[in-house]
């Protein structure tokens, strides 16, 4: 089993299921066909996270993740970035734990580097479900 690891940068760290996410992440990567090299998370500020998407990908406004990709064939590496800030603020806005919004963005960051999209109305679909799907499962589990 590959590694995945969590870091929090320019914020504090908050408590969650680490090992029950774990295992939630491998077997969605395993269900989907791929295996788990390395996955960093890395849980930071709102201006953290906006200064990434400057200079990455010269967007100006703020996101709950950034993910980037180092996969190479089903072998799967990357890095997500994830504001708190955001993830806290959706948990508010959606009517859920933050815990809970907290998972589903790791597991759509996660589903990204398992190759899904977002940007067609049919791929948020698509991904939508998935996130649903997985994020059941975890509930189940914790």
């Amino acid at each position: 089993m590959g590694m995945i690891n969590f870091f929090f940068e320019d914020t504090k760290k908050v408590d969650f299921k680490r090992r029950k996410l774990k295992e939630n992440i491998h077997f969605l990567l395993k269900n989907e066909g791929f295996i788990c090299q390395e996955i960093n998370i890395i849980l930071c500020t709102d201006e953290y996270l906006l200064a990434l998407n400057e200079r990455f990908l010269k967007h100006d406004y703020y996101t709950d993740i950034i993910t980037f990709d180092n996969s190479q064939g089903n072998l799967i590496t990357g890095e997500l970035y994830i504001s708190l800030d955001r993830v806290k603020e959706n948990a508010v806005k959606f009517n859920v734990k933050v815990e809970i919004e907290l998972y589903r963005v790791i597991i759509h960051g996660v589903l990204h580097l398992a190759g899904y999209k977002d940007k067609s109305s049919l791929e948020k679909k698509l991904m939508t479900e998935k996130e649903d799907y997985y994020l059941l499962i975890l509930q189940k589990s914790i």
